[in-house]
């Protein structure tokens, strides 16, 4: 029997495959997948409980060529913890699992979860377990974040109505432009030898490169649209970028959306450097 090609699906399509065939049998299973995080009733009347979590595979999501290990562990609560916000909640507890190879001592690991507990600190977030184990694969590490939402305030995709107000809570294209940098630089390293040991020069590049090693989630426009009495009608984290995003709410809202290039936030480090870099 021929085995369809995942790459037909692609990632979300997979998922939505998938998810056809689940079926929520308990109560307290409030909304499942197709959010950012699951929304689970277990006590009061007015609080739901929300759950996400995520993969990252060395190779696949980063490369520790160019991470170093402290960033990585922000970075990878942070997406977690990013992911609570969208949902217009807030982020309490984080679990953390780690597969290891054998590259890896004491030390490495340490520096991994200094990155994860600044990265806890920021939102007071508690780090409450987790799991370890061998790899033969290289670093993998699995996050799941636990969050508190109130009943009439929790964001979903499906909740966006027509003349809607589109808005996204930063400047867009600037950490895929690190990205590139990033990578820029791996491949000179890799066909110059002579440049083993010599670091690269990233000077007036601070910003790309932070946005792509060490992003920030948004806590912050949360309790702003709290302190305004503003309850958006849909939200979602845009880390797979707008256009896509932007599918799955017109998608699950049953709504279209018109996008004006001239008011999509772009830095102006992003297309300067964009230039640099073809």
């Amino acid at each position: 029997m021929a085995k369809t090609e995942i790459s037909t699906l692609g990632e979300f399509g997979l998922i939505k495959h998938l998810a056809k065939h689940i079926t929520l049998e308990n109560k307290e299973s409030e909304k499942g997948i197709g959010d950012d995080a699951a929304v689970l009733h277990f006590t009061g009347k007015n609080t739901r409980t929300l759950v996400t979590t995520d993969l990252l595979l060395e190779g696949i999501h980063f490369d520790l060529t160019y991470v170093p290990l402290k960033h990585l562990g922000y970075k990878a609560a942070m997406v977690n913890i990013s992911d609570i916000f969208a949902m217009n909640g807030t982020p309490k507890q984080i679990t953390v699992s780690i597969g290891l190879d054998k590259r890896f001592g004491v030390e490495d690991i340490e520096e991994l979860y200094a990155g994860i507990l600044l990265a806890c600190s920021r939102h007071h977030v508690d780090v409450v377990g987790g799991d370890t184990t061998s790899s033969l694969t290289g670093l993998c590490i699995s996050i799941t974040c636990i969050g508190v939402g109130e009943v009439d305030k929790i964001a979903y995709r499906n909740g966006a109505k027509p003349n809607d107000l589109i808005c996204v809570s930063g400047n867009l294209g600037a950490a895929y432009m690190g990205l590139q940098l990033l990578e820029r630089e791996k491949r000179l390293f890799q066909n110059d030898k002579s440049l083993e040991g010599v670091q690269p020069d990233f000077a007036g590049k601070e910003y790309i490169i932070q946005r792509q090693l060490k992003p920030e989630a948004r806590g912050d426009i949360i309790k702003s649209l709290a302190e305004a009495g503003i309850v958006p009608t849909s939200m979602l984290d845009i880390s797979d970028g707008l256009s896509s995003e932007l599918f799955h709410i017109c998608n699950q809202s049953g709504v279209g959306c018109n996008i004006y290039e001239d008011k999509i936030p772009i830095d102006y480090e992003t297309p300067t450097w964009q230039r640099n870099l073809t």
